[in-house]
């Protein structure tokens, strides 16, 4: 029987995690292991991929198959896309986005760890902390990603492993500590993929570790789900307004709660107009409810018969986020086409899509050296910047250091549709403490 939808927060046993590093470090072997480590596939998978190695000439079933599905994949054995899976244990279930490592694809790390509670930043323990390791750790960083794993891989493969394992730890730490994490918030690991040692199984092979196995870790690992919790955050998708006798004067705002809870009763204010109401009804695909929380798709009524449309919010009274035109941001640039000042292109943010013009490019991230650099002409691919931005309408945005969901937005281009940009509400770069250097 199945248990009926309830207008609840999501379970606490529920961590949202995500893979990064770089090519060929062995993120899709690990999240395969994980699967297949804790009994999330199926036996008819499992004989797929031990007969597609034994034709590659394999000795080990190769658990990045599990993973890798698209054939281009298969073909290159590279990821080249965000992939999204699930697996459980006894103890927590999990929510896993597999991301690539190629550096034109940062933009899929970018929204892969965008919702994550923790991510695995995988590094091979032959070549050790790397361009791409220092990059994932700065955005994971700019994100707000709450903990991270250092899972140094393929650790079976080096000699002197307890001498390397150190040195890379110590270099991944150096990193971290710049960017704010305090040693609570790292965990380091010396696995090997391939061979399952130190993913589910206390390795034999590492003497040297002490410390839990990636699946203790993770299931162990305290979940923060909320940094500063807000108010009422409901982005309007959809007015319905079906006009049928049986619904002659239904007016309701559908949409997802992207922060916050909403109750029948509660006072609300709809941004950017300013009008407040109060809530009359929730409506689910699944019967009414009394309150409804983060991540629940519903429908609003109101006691008033107001304007509110598709793009505004609906928000608490008590801390609602004034809308503006004017702001800055922090963005990492996700195309091959250069920024700069003057751009004309489109910001989407919650439901809302705006035209927006660029204004200044004020100061560019070195994620490399970890500090600030001085206005820059403009943002390349990959890189990393504080801007400020004119909207042709006001928005209503909280800052991403208050909220994630309404503290981002995206760059698009006009013509095309793509996605040009991904941007934090405020200075993200000012929590990580770097010293800023002048521009050479």
């Amino acid at each position: 029987m199945t248990a009926p939808h309830t207008g609840l927060a999501p379970a606490p046993d529920l961590l949202r995690i995500a893979t990064a590093g770089s090519v060929d470090d062995g993120k899709s072997t690990l999240v395969g292991r994980l699967l297949f480590d804790t009994k999330s596939v199926l036996a008819d998978q499992i004989d797929a991929v031990t007969k597609a190695s034994v034709d590659r000439g394999m000795d080990t079933p190769d658990l990045s198959l599990l993973v890798d599905g698209l054939r281009a994949e298969r073909e290159q054995g590279i990821t080249i896309d965000v992939a999204y899976r699930y697996f459980a244990t006894p103890n927590r279930s999990f929510v896993l986005a597999d991301t690539p490592g190629h550096v034109q694809y940062t933009r899929n790390t970018v929204s892969g760890a965008s919702t994550a509670q923790l991510v695995i930043l995988l590094v091979d323990a032959r070549t050790g902390v790397v361009a791409q390791t220092r990059r994932h750790a700065a955005v994971m960083a700019l994100l707000g990603v709450p903990r991270l794993v250092l899972a140094v891989n393929k650790i079976d493969l080096v000699d002197n492993a307890a001498e390397v394992f150190a040195q890379i730890s110590a270099d991944f730490n150096s990193v971290t500590a710049a960017l704010g994490y305090s040693s609570e918030q790292v965990q380091e690991i010396p696995v090997s993929a391939l061979h399952g040692d130190n993913v589910a199984i206390k390795s034999e092979n590492t003497p040297y570790y002490d410390g839990p196995t990636l699946i203790e870790h993770l299931e162990t690992v305290p979940n923060v789900i909320d940094r500063s919790p807000v108010g009422l955050r409901f982005p309007v998708q959809y007015v319905i307004r079906p006009r049928t006798p049986e619904y002659l004067d239904y007016r309701g705002y559908a949409g997802q709660i992207a922060a916050g809870r909403v109750s029948v009763g509660d006072e609300i204010v709809i941004q950017p107009s300013g009008i407040r109401s109060t809530i009359a009804k929730i409506d689910t695909a699944d019967g009414e409810l009394q309150t409804a929380h983060t991540g629940r798709s519903v429908t609003l009524l109101l006691t008033d018969d107001v304007d509110v449309s598709r793009g505004d919010l609906i928000a608490s009274v008590d801390d609602a986020p004034e809308p503006a035109q004017q702001f800055s941001a922090t963005v990492c640039w996700l195309a091959e086409k250069a920024l700069r000042p003057g751009a004309r292109m489109l910001l989407k943010h919650g439901t809302k899509t705006t035209q927006v013009i660029i204004g200044s490019l004020d100061a560019l991230f070195d994620e490399q050296n970890l500090s600030v650099l001085d206005a820059p002409e403009s943002l390349e691919l990959n890189q990393i910047g504080r801007i400020s931005l004119l909207t042709a309408e006001p928005i209503a945005a909280d800052d991403y250091q208050v909220d994630r969901e309404s503290g981002s937005f995206l760059i698009i281009d006009p013509q095309g549709g793509n996605t040009l940009g991904a941007g934090l509400i405020g200075d993200a770069l000012a929590p990580l403490r770097l010293p800023e250097v002048a521009a050479v």
